[in-house]
Order: structure tokens, then C-alpha cells, then sequence
């Protein structure tokens, strides 16, 4: 079994940077990710789109060659559609490539895993023609597919972005229904020294909403009560408007109110998390550097909070400065020297996130969603089951597991964790923080008996 001075998770902005940064400074690597291609979501497939839709999905997408490059040219180990499936005392590390299982050993491990798309439960919101704004992107980005007459509904600067993608491949969304309201823009001004600072951000952000302005997307900000209506498929989005129901028929709709860091493989290694009010979410409580509480386990992008690529980049590449200290690669003189311009770059892109969360808060109606609207897709438990779990002494989410069953399917939680501790919190006066979170075992992702069975047959065969 191959053994690393440091395997890391993810082939992102923060783990390509993280591992081609290791890999200069001696460490013997390995990096694991679910995709064929290094990229992560944000950079998703980008060696083989970006010559073909460069123009189209831009520069800021393209510019993640770079760290391909980086990663390709160095003496990495990429372990390429590697589904991690288990992470076990001494960073034993269990996954599974092309049906069979496999395994490997790391003195380190740095969790890359980036953000989720934060769960959107409206109703309707689980119709066919209905998916994130991400999955959007994931179609243009590795497919050249553009939803014809698509309605984008949400909050974010991830909204501009891919409706501006859509302008520039000729198929430019139906309408945008936005559910930040003026109020929040007032108390993002709070934060405007930082917006000002980060004023290439925001300059980008203007150039985008130009570019949705010259298209005539027709844009409803300060939206409420949507719903999404269908029989058996998605057939129109309905709104309140400036104190107006209205109706938009599509077929096609894109939710999106924010990202959240990707914990599960933190939380099954017991890596401790607080409750980020401004980002409304758990995140991993970690020093300057990136370390954990877990001795040896270290998180960097997105997964550690919220900040974009250039943040995980940055994040990335501090994080194994640290590692290499550790084992001994690199002097202390050293990490803080190299780590000094790193710090200063970081500084920048984060001085606009405090505007960016305030000015565009989630939905609040799915945050705390109506009692018939689904809010566990895997087990199809609704929002009111859960509150009913609340009035019959459930504290948390883990005891919803035992009510009905919440939290149990393929997806372990992902996608309806967040939401079950939001009502459980509203339900019973609790904060967050007290209410906690799944607790999360291997497996992480699905595993079958089969994978299973050809991992025992490999590790027969290195041992005959």
C-alpha cells in the first residue's frame, strides 16, 4: 500500500495549488478527487473547454489552466476519479477508481473539498427541469449546453455570473427573480472600505450586470413567496413583486442563494465547527495555517469558509507551508517568509466578502421552509415533519434519524443538514451551535459490495 507525506482531497484551486506547492518543497503527495479532470467546480473540465468556450465562460475560468499546468508538470500522484469514501485512524484512506476499491496511507491529510450550493427548498423545488445554478454551469462547462429560456432564481454574485454566460452563448435567461431586498444593500455598507478595497471583484460584478442590462433580461429583485408549479414536470415560477403575484412559464429553473464549505469528510474525522452568523453556516475551526484540532488533519478553500478561488488558492498553498514545517522540509524563517506575500494577496481578496454576505443574504423563506415542502429529497421528508419531530422532543439532527429517517439516504445529509438544523434551532429556541449537525460515518459516498470485494482481490494480489 502506497504511503504519502501528505494526500490531499480534492483537485480545486486549493488542492492543485496545495499539491504543486508540496511537491516543490519535497513531499511526497497524492491528490484524490472525483473528477477525470483537475479543475474542481469551479475550474470544472477546464483544459478541454477552455479553448473551445473560453470567450464564453471567461477569463477568470480560464485562468485555471495555470494550475493544471502546475499540477501536471509536477511529481504529484493524481488519482483521478477517486471517490473517498473513508478516512480511518492513521489516514488509512479508502476509495473507489474505475469499480474497484483501493487504499492508501498519508502522514497528513489536507481536506480540498470545497463548497456546496446551498440547499434551496421551495416549493416545487423538486420537479424535473429544476436544479442549481451550479449543475447550470456544470452543463456549459463540460457539455457546450446552454437551457434554452431558463429562469434563474436566487441570490449571489454566482447568479450574475452564469446569466452572463448565458447572454454570451446566445441563449440568455428568461428572467432573473432575485430575493435580496434594498435593506440589504443598506447594511452592506457597512462593509464598503472592504468593497473598496476589493474593487476588482466589484468591478466585475458591474461588468456582468451590464452585460445582463444590454441583454434585456427582465430582473425582479426583492421577490417572495416563489414557488415552482408543475404537473409532474417544471411548467412556471411564481412570485409576489412589489405587492403583485407573478407568473413565469419555463421549463427550466435555476436555484441558487449561496455556497457552503463541503464538511462532511471534516465532521467524520471530528474535526470541530462553529456556527458563522455571516455566512450561515458551519465551518471548521482552524488556526492561521489551516490546521484543525484532529493532529494532522488540515483544510484549505472553500471548505474552510467561504472565499472563492483565489482564496483557495492562496489558502491552499499557506496550508502546506505548514505541513512542510511539520515534517521537517521547511524551517520556520522559512514558511513565514514565503508564506508573507500569501497573507498580503489573501488579505485583498477577502476585504470584499464581508460586503458580499450581507448585500446578498440567503432566502429566508428556504431557510425556514413551509411545513409541505420537502426538505430531505433522498427520504422525502417535509419541513413540517420535521418541526413535528421538535414538538415531540427531537434536539437535533441526529435524533431525526431515528423520527423518520432525515439525513439517511445517498447523499448522508449534504443537502438537507443545514436546513434540519435551522428548523430544529427554530422549533425548540435553540441556537445552531446547540443544535449541532449529523454525525457523520463512513461511508462518505456510496460504496458497493462489489468495489469492496475487488479491493480485497488487489490487496491479495500485492501480497502474493
Amino acid at each position: 500500500m502506497d504511503k504519502y507525506d501528505v494526500a490531499i482531497i480534492g483537485a480545486g484551486p486549493a488542492g492543485m495549488a496545495a499539491a504543486a506547492q508540496a511537491s516543490d518543497l519535497g513531499l511526497s503527495t497524492a491528490v484524490l478527487d472525483e473528477q477525470i479532470r483537475a479543475g474542481g467546480q469551479i475550474y470544472r473540465d477546464v483544459d478541454k473547454a477552455a479553448p473551445q468556450r473560453g470567450e464564453i465562460l471567461g477569463k477568470d475560468y480560464t485562468d485555471g489552466t495555470r494550475l493544471t499546468k502546475a499540477l501536471r508538470q509536477s511529481a504529484v500522484d493524481h488519482i483521478a476519479g477517486a471517490v473517498v469514501w473513508a478516512i480511518e485512524d492513521e489516514f488509512r484512506i479508502s476509495y473507489t477508481c474505475e469499480g474497484r476499491g483501493a487504499q492508501i496511507l498519508a502522514d497528513r491529510i489536507l481536506l480540498a473539498t470545497g463548497a456546496l450550493e446551498r440547499p434551496m427548498p421551495i416549493p416545487g423545488w423538486t420537479l424535473p427541469g429544476v436544479m442549481t445554478a451550479g449543475a447550470g454551469q456544470i452543463l456549459l462547462k463540460q457539455s457546450g449546453v446552454v437551457a434554452r429560456g431558463a429562469v434563474l432564481v436566487g441570490s449571489g454574485p454566482l447568479l450574475y455570473l452564469i446569466a452572463a454566460q448565458m447572454v454570451r452563448a446566445g441563449l440568455p435567461p428568461a428572467a432573473m427573480i432575485e430575493t435580496q431586498v434594498r435593506g440589504d444593500t443598506f447594511r452592506a455598507l457597512r462593509h464598503l472600505g472592504g468593497a473598496i478595497r476589493g474593487w476588482p471583484y466589484m468591478a466585475k460584478g458591474l461588468k456582468m450586470l451590464a452585460e445582463i442590462k444590454r441583454a434585456k433580461v427582465p430582473r425582479y429583485t426583492g421577490a417572495t413567496e416563489i414557488s415552482i408549479e408543475g404537473d409532474g414536470k417544471t411548467e412556471a415560477v411564481t412570485f409576489t413583486h412589489k405587492g403583485r403575484r407573478q407568473r413565469i412559464d419555463c421549463e427550466t429553473v435555476f436555484l441558487h442563494h449561496g455556497v457552503v464549505p463541503n464538511a462532511q469528510a471534516a465532521r467524520s474525522l471530528g474535526v470541530s465547527h462553529g456556527w458563522d452568523a455571516a455566512q450561515s453556516a458551519f465551518v471548521p475551526e482552524l488556526d492561521e495555517w489551516g490546521q484543525s484540532d484532529v493532529a494532522g488533519v488540515f483544510i484549505a478553500g472553500d471548505g474552510a469558509g467561504i472565499g472563492g478561488a483565489k482564496v483557495a488558492e492562496h489558502t491552499g498553498r499557506l496550508t502546506v507551508l505548514k505541513i512542510a514545517e511539520n515534517a521537517k522540509r521547511l524551517s520556520t524563517q522559512d514558511r513565514n517568509r514565503m508564506a508573507a506575500p500569501l497573507r498580503r494577496a489573501l488579505a485583498r481578496e477577502l476585504a470584499v466578502r464581508p460586503f458580499l454576505d450581507a448585500a446578498y443574504p440567503p432566502y429566508s423563506a428556504a431557510l425556514q421552509p413551509t411545513d409541505s415542502t420537502v426538505v430531505c429529497r433522498c427520504e422525502e421528508v417535509t419541513a413540517g415533519s420535521i418541526r413535528g419531530y421538535a414538538k415531540i422532543g427531537c434536539l437535533g439532527p441526529n435524533q431525526t434519524k431515528a423520527f423518520g429517517r432525515a439525513g439517511m439516504g445517498p447523499c448522508q445529509g449534504r443537502y438537507c443538514g443545514l436546513t434540519v438544523t435551522a428548523l430544529l434551532a427554530d422549533a425548540n429556541g435553540q441556537s445552531p451551535d446547540e443544535t449541532g449537525y449529523y454525525r457523520i460515518r463512513a461511508p462518505l459516498k456510496p460504496v458497493t459490495l462489489g468495489e469492496l470485494a475487488a479491493m480485497n482481490e488487489t490487496t491479495q494480489d500485492a501480497t502474493e
